[in-house]
């Protein structure tokens, strides 16, 4: 993958598998400190070679971008949806290749929140 146009941030899985491509300005660049975030960051990163996503502090760190301004560039086949409940409408995505966490999907919204940690490039403030 080519580095990214001004922009344009590109998110990939630690192994290069997956990629994806967000466009234009993010909708927000943010910390969650909820207890849904805290869990499911605390899960994912307890996969089998997981990454962690939590700050320090116990945040999960996003950058948010409106669905239609994300691009998948390579291995969508891979991504996997976790959910803390089966009746949840929040999916946190992970790149099956190598476990890495790559953004949270909320299915009632127009958003993508794009976990800091997978994304490469000049990060926006948060």
């Amino acid at each position: 993958m080519s580095e990214a146009p001004k922009n344009h941030l590109t998110a990939r899985c630690s192994c290069g598998s997956v990629g994806l491509e967000a466009i234009g300005a993010p909708i927000a660049s943010t910390v969650c400190y909820c207890e849904s975030c805290q869990e499911g960051s605390r899960q994912i990163e307890a996969v089998p070679n997981g990454r962690p996503v939590c700050d320090s502090d116990g945040g999960t760190a996003y950058v948010l971008y409106r669905k239609d301004r994300v691009e998948y560039l390579k291995g969508s086949p891979l991504l996997r949806g976790y959910k803390l409940r089966d009746e949840s409408s929040t999916n946190r995505v992970v790149a099956t290749c190598c476990n890495s966490p790559m953004f949270l999907n909320f299915e009632k919204g127009h958003w993508l929140s794009i976990y800091r940690t997978a994304l490469q490039g000049d990060l926006p403030p948060l």
